[in-house]
């Protein structure tokens, strides 16, 4: 196996790593420490509830007995190097069960073996376009539309793959969402250990880490798979245009000089996004940046780091996931921060969101063979389907559906209700303010350690909840008459999440466009690809979010491999273009507007972004991740059109 660590501390130094080590995932590494398959059958296996024990419920007495046996374990391959052969592919299974708490079908063991990778074969690396033609593929030109995660993913597997590309991308470096969003507090609420490439752990320095570790981050693997010199900085994209008959799409691209210019390519992957463009309100005295407040005002994805805030009046517009993150951030020094909230919103509780990863960790992450591999892991599964059975309705519950969906919905709603009680404590009115009348997962659950309930109870806070009619020069204007007049005036309202691909125009085959033909309701075969519009990919494309179960990277490896692997067909049949059967695609997407009508996000009637405005869920994917690894493991052929 590759990249086995190597023990390197004192006897005391293991012990007091020790002390950090997540108890399940030692079980694991003593296996490939000692060998001694009875750790996994006599030991209490793990319960994996999402909100539960980190350590899975196991007694004190049983995770003290289990640290001794590995310090002996670790003390034994730190002085002799030597481990036992590696476990048997069934052995790992069984570690796998034990670690889940399950036994798993054989469907799950073969997509978790691939996740877990012990081997670090890179299981999401596309195979079989090794023995292709190199010259045919350097002359199959992809262009990208993005240099942000999914963008970055795309260029390093073409890259891999021989393909030729070259990278659009507007701002003047990589890492899109995380070179945008700026803003005081901006953190990633996926733990790290799963927000981050497969092929690429890192021992991060905080569990959730902050804006500017995941910018570097992104800029490093740029740097280190040498992706730089293939992107066009300072380039947006304004037009795509297909050309049948050389079967190649034309892209009409501004440079960084304000000049137009084109490009045609064989194949275009959009990388652009969905949390990108902001959405401003829909209020009287609004516009984009250009509203009818006189002082300072902005939009939390475009903040203006110029403004001292110190000591001023602030309003806030919208209580989303980034004024959750920015609001407790200004609140610590302005006089006065009033936020305006619409919709109240559920928050899981997640003690360790801004915490550092204590050194113990560490040390384990870097010295404890597999132990990186088990962790990440371990992270992956208890967010994996996670509280994704918590958020589907059960069509014997007969409870009110206007605020919760099943038993399990409900016993979520009670957890956390009781989370924001405790931290609100005696306040009854701002209780009544934060509890949401809604079913947990009807929008976007935010994590929380109690800094947004806190922020709220300082003196210097307001939250209100009455209806806002409009901004005008001193202030925001109620629908009651009032008016709060203000010094700064920050808006945190969201993105334009439904628009996919826009602003661009599409143009796809016979002239058809593409934002025409969604007219706002966008629909795409497994999110990636679009009848009448050959050789064309989406990654984060319509419904392909998730919402309670795993990270956004996940779904982005799988994208990118099942699109190289279309790549791979039009290449090994010498095809002009490919494009998706319109049966398959329409078979798919009411498959899942079935699905997300069974959601807590489908029933529930709060504001979101999910759905668009005809009240389609346009955002997210309602089943488990296993179904989109194993839709995207390998493009059938017989899904889609080709063109010779």
């Amino acid at each position: 196996m590759a990249n086995v660590a190597r023990v390197h501390g004192t006897d005391e130094e293991i012990r007091n790593a020790l002390e950090c080590a997540h108890v399940p995932t030692l079980v694991a590494c003593l296996v490939h420490l000692t060998g001694d398959l009875d750790l996994l059958r006599n030991t209490e296996r793990p319960v994996n509830d999402f909100f539960g024990d980190v350590q899975g419920g196991i007694s004190e007495a049983e995770q003290a007995r289990l640290r001794d046996r590995a310090f002996e374990a670790l003390t034994r391959y730190r002085d002799s190097g030597v481990l036992p052969p590696a476990p048997s592919p069934a052995t790992v299974s069984e570690m796998v069960n034990y670690l889940t708490g399950e036994e798993l079908s054989a469907d799950y063991a073969a997509f978790l073996h691939a996740e877990l990778d012990l081997d670090e074969q890179d299981s999401y690396r596309t195979r079989g376009l090794e023995d292709l033609d190199p010259v045919v593929k350097q002359n199959f030109t992809v262009a990208i539309i993005g240099a942000g995660m999914s963008g970055l993913l795309a260029a390093l597997r073409l890259r891999q793959a021989g393909i030729a590309f070259v990278i659009f991308e507007k701002h003047q470096d990589v890492g899109g969402t995380w070179l945008q969003n700026v803003y005081p507090g901006c953190r990633v609420d996926s733990a790290n250990q799963i927000y981050s490439y497969s092929f690429k752990p890192r021992d991060w320095p905080q569990h959730y880490s902050t804006q500017p570790v995941l910018q570097a981050y992104f800029s490093e693997i740029a740097k280190e798979h040498d992706l730089r010199r293939h992107i066009r900085f300072g380039c947006e994209v304004s037009r795509l245009e297909w050309h049948e008959d050389a079967a190649v799409w034309e892209l009409s691209y501004t440079g960084p000089d304000g000049s137009p210019s084109q490009l045609r390519a064989d194949a275009v992957i959009s990388a652009v996004g969905q949390l990108n463009r902001p959405q401003w309100p829909e209020l009287s005295g609004v516009e984009p940046r250009n509203d009818a407040f006189s002082g300072p005002s902005f939009h939390s994805t475009e903040w203006e780091h110029e403004h001292d805030l110190e000591g001023k009046r602030i309003a806030v517009i919208g209580t989303g996931a980034s004024a959750f993150q920015f609001v407790p951030h200004i609140a610590r020094t302005a006089k006065e921060v009033r936020v305006y909230q619409r919709t109240a919103n559920w928050m899981a509780p997640v003690p360790e969101y801004m915490q550092d990863i204590p050194e113990g960790q560490h040390w384990l992450l870097n010295n404890v063979p597999f132990y990186h591999r088990w962790y990440r892991f371990a992270v992956f599964w208890r967010s994996a389907e996670g509280m994704l059975g918590a958020v589907s309705r059960d069509p014997e519950w007969q409870g009110d559906l206007q605020t919760s969906i099943s038993a399990k919905n409900d016993e979520l709603r009670q957890i956390l209700t009781e989370h924001i009680e405790e931290c609100v404590g005696n306040d009854a009115e701002l209780r009544a303010k934060c509890v949401p009348a809604y079913p947990p997962g009807g929008k976007r659950i935010l994590f929380d350690d109690g800094t947004w309930l806190r922020t709220l109870k300082r003196d210097n806070v307001l939250l209100d909840v009455d209806p806002i009619a409009a901004v005008e020069a001193d202030g925001v204007r109620m629908q009651s008459g009032a008016l709060h007049e203000c010094d700064v005036l920050i808006y945190g309202t969201g993105f334009k999440a439904s628009k996919f691909l826009w602003p661009m125009e599409v143009i796809g085959r016979n002239g058809r466009s593409l934002q025409e033909e969604w007219q706002g309701d966008p629909r795409a075969y497994l999110g990636i690809t679009i009848p009448g519009y050959p050789n064309l990919f989406c990654t984060y494309g319509p419904n392909t979010n998730i919402v309670v179960n795993g990270s956004i990277i996940f779904f982005s490896e799988c994208e990118v491999r099942y699109i190289v692997g279309c790549l791979r067909m039009l290449i090994e049949r010498d095809a002009r273009s490919l494009e998706p059967r319109r049966t398959v695609h329409d078979a798919y997407n009411a498959e899942v507007d079935a699905a997300n009508a069974n959601m807590a996000w489908g029933i529930s009637k709060a504001n979101t972004w999910y759905r668009n405005e005809a009240g389609r869920v346009t955002q997210n994917w309602p089943f488990a991740l296993i179904d989109f690894w194993q839709r995207t493991l390998d493009p059938d052929p017989a899904d889609f059109e080709f063109v010779a």
